[in-house]
């Protein structure tokens, strides 16, 4: 490994990095993708972790934090996706669980607020509540939690 083919895939990480943060099998992937070798690939991977530029335990409590504050995701869609990601068992265990500690009954509040950004008036017919719950599962809800939400809307419009 050249020490020119690790400050190239360095330089084009670092641009990589520009737009936002990344786990570490992103910049990987995207490495090899330009044709960075697996040893150069690797070895830039470490310098960037080494730096403080890639963190994956960061990286999944940030994007736990930004994606229920911001599209009011579940904990199973945010975790499903961090795997997506590339981001290891353990960090996306670790995010969830300060996501969880920091907020209370903040996942069902979260999800009440959404109900009631989506729909104007409490359902009230069983077709309305099931939309209510479909919603929320989507976003990646546990079930019990999404009947809990929709029970605690009901309850705040009686």
């Amino acid at each position: 490994m050249s020490g020119e083919a690790l400050e190239g895939a360095l330089q084009r990480a670092y641009r990589y990095l520009g737009h936002r943060d990344r786990t570490v099998a992103e910049v990987g992937r995207y490495l090899r993708s330009k044709g960075a070798s697996d040893d150069v690939a690797d070895a830039a991977v470490a310098e960037l972790v080494e730096q403080g530029y890639l963190d994956d335990a960061r990286f999944a409590r940030q994007f736990a934090e930004d994606r229920r504050r911001l599209d009011s995701w579940g904990a199973e869609r945010i975790e499903r996706r961090l795997h997506e990601l590339g981001v290891g068992r353990a960090e996306v265990a670790a995010a969830l669980a300060a996501l969880a500690d920091g907020e209370g009954d903040g996942e069902l509040d979260t999800a009440v607020a959404l109900l009631r950004r989506r729909f104007p008036a409490p359902p009230e017919s069983d077709r309305d509540r099931e939309r209510a719950l479909g919603l929320l599962v989507r976003r990646g809800y546990d079930l019990e939690l999404a009947y809990d939400a929709v029970r605690a809307l009901g309850r705040e419009a009686a």
